[in-house]
């Protein structure tokens, strides 16, 4: 199992909270951009934090949004769409859209909506 596989969500998701509050955004947003990535409700995500789901699981469990493949850019160095594994790629995709938010790109356009 790789690294971030293994990774636990509820401890993580702390770190989305801190960088997105600190740049002027708001925890309910950032929960928004999970739940348009997951497919999952509110009562959902938080139940994978409160039972401490890996990234693995987390992701097994969600029904990926069909237009994440839009999600395009670096993150760590490396662009998202050419990301091979395909767990890596979606916890990279929630990554990106984690920054977007923080840099105060619009909503719509963190969602590709608009």
């Amino acid at each position: 199992m790789s690294r971030i596989a293994s990774l636990k969500v509820a401890v993580v998701y702390p770190l989305y909270v801190s960088k997105v509050e600190r740049k002027g955004r708001a925890r309910e947003e950032l929960d928004e951009v999970i739940r348009w990535l997951t497919g999952f409700d509110e009562a959902s995500v938080q139940r994978q934090i409160d039972e401490g789901a890996t990234f693995e699981e987390f992701f097994a469990d969600a029904a990926l949004n069909p237009n994440a493949s839009l999600i395009t850019g670096v993150i760590c160095g490396v662009r998202v769409e050419d990301i091979e594994d395909p767990l890596t790629q979606k916890v990279r995709y929630l990554d990106k859209l984690v920054d977007e938010l923080a840099k105060g790109r619009a909503m719509e356009k963190v969602l590709r909506t608009g």
